[in-house]
């Protein structure tokens, strides 16, 4: 017992900390309801969202059912500071009218205390810079429920998807589990606009965003080939960034023919590795390269790297960047260029399989609600990612279950039959369920 009391995490991280950054952030939310039939706050809709997707409700429906019951409405009320419930109806409507940059502040919010107490240097890629993979992501499609704002596609047949997608970015390191995520952009189309939006633009407006939110951040952006274009790495330049980007042959065909020269003549560098599998790790690069046959092309460093068993190849690939390559941190770039795919597997698929529910319909609304429900979804992520790594009593409570499902489904099974001064109090009592509930 006494080693459980002595688990403790940074205050300024603790659930009760981030928690009222999000009911200070949505108290200062302009309400454009009409008065006199406003019958919850704002503050109780978005914080009764929010706990939804904290606690990985399946549907808005089902939330509201089990808040029927009295424990579990008396928990919301001390963990969330919920006076009074909303209806789903009422609730979506709410969240339906605000903006959602409103929303996207409460990213920046939980970053502040993360940088302030170092936390976030745990995820330093190199040179202090941060590892930031950029990727695109649907989360909506229907044939029938659509908004203004709805991605079209027209068929042969004549039918229509509608669809809302995003791109999202993330704080990786190779080598760590927990990855920090950004606000995501929404590819969306907007009024007066005869173009549909596409992940390229969204990307470039999603790094001007990252900037503007974090001007003195060392930033390293790596992506798939998409974004490895001149017009890309422009914006890229303009917002002080590195970048270390996939480059297949068949997209930068003078890229590769300059490099394939230079190792005709032996001008390349190489670095060959065996592993304890006997597997050989072979690196080959060189740098200032033209990117492409215009005029104004940058010159990039561009490298590649294989893995072979034998004489079969198991895994090739290739990038640029613009990050002058060298013996010391050839091992490290390609690290970085394959923890792209950190992004996809820690975020995506964790939001997609683990019980986030990313692709659920919660609600589509007429203005903004799709995509704040996505934000809401995001954040209550981010603030488990948060947890993970510097709260200890968390950490200890997560350790005794096998699958992040398990765990969330215990945790919404006991505050259903009990009710709990705190969330640390919850932790505390599923660790160690014979000593009752701790105060």
């Amino acid at each position: 017992m006494l080693g459980l009391y002595l688990l403790y995490t940074k205050k300024h991280l603790s659930f009760s900390a981030l928690r009222k950054l999000v009911s200070d952030r949505v108290l200062k939310y302009e309400d454009t309801r009409q008065e006199g039939k406003v019958e919850y706050s704002l503050h109780d809709c978005c914080q009764s969202v929010f706990a939804m997707m904290f606690f990985q409700d399946p549907s808005i429906n089902a939330f509201q059912l089990r808040l029927q019951e009295k424990r579990q409405l008396n928990n919301l009320k001390t963990m969330f500071n919920v006076n009074a419930i909303p209806q789903s109806t009422q609730l979506r409507t709410a969240v339906d009218n605000i903006p959602s940059t409103e929303i996207e502040l409460l990213f920046s919010d939980f970053y502040r205390p993360l940088q302030r107490g170092k936390q976030l240097e745990l995820l330093e890629f190199m040179d202090g810079k941060y590892l930031i993979p950029l990727d695109g992501v649907q989360y909506f499609s229907s044939n029938n429920i659509s908004c203004k704002c709805c991605l079209e596609k027209n068929h042969k047949n004549g039918e229509t998807t509608y669809s809302h997608q995003v791109v999202a970015a993330t704080i990786v390191c190779p080598g760590i589990r927990q990855i920090i995520p950004f606000a995501p952009e929404p590819i969306q189309n907007i009024d007066g606009s005869t173009k549909q939006d596409c992940e390229i633009n969204a990307g470039k407006r999603i790094i001007k965003k990252i900037r503007s939110t974090h001007p003195k951040m060392k930033i390293i952006i790596t992506g798939d080939g998409l974004y490895s274009k001149q017009p890309f790495i422009d914006k890229l330049k303009q917002n002080r960034m590195s970048f270390i980007l996939v480059a297949k042959p068949t997209d930068h065909a003078l890229l590769y023919q300059w490099f394939s020269e230079f190792h005709q003549m032996r001008e390349t560098r190489q670095l060959t590795i065996y592993d304890q599998k006997g597997r050989r790790h072979f690196y080959e690069w060189a740098n200032n390269i033209p990117l492409n046959g215009t005029k104004n092309a940058d010159n990039v460093n561009y490298f590649e790297y294989t893995i072979f068993k034998g004489h079969k190849v198991n895994y090739h690939n290739s990038w640029v960047t613009d990050i002058t390559i060298t013996q010391d941190n050839i091992i490290q770039l390609v690290k970085g260029g394959r923890a792209r795919w950190k992004i996809e597997n820690e975020a995506f698929n964790t939001l997609k399989n683990q019980g986030y529910h990313l692709e659920h319909n919660f609600g589509h609304g007429e203005k903004y609600l799709s995509y704040n429900l996505l934000l809401f979804n995001f954040l209550a992520f981010f603030m488990h990612q948060i947890f993970e790594l510097s709260d200890r009593l968390y950490q200890k409570c997560r350790s005794k279950f096998t699958s992040r499902k398990d765990y969330w489904n215990q945790l919404r099974y006991t505050i259903r039959i009990l009710i709990f001064p705190s969330f640390e109090s919850l932790l505390k009592f599923i660790i160690d369920p014979e000593n009752g509930i701790p105060p």
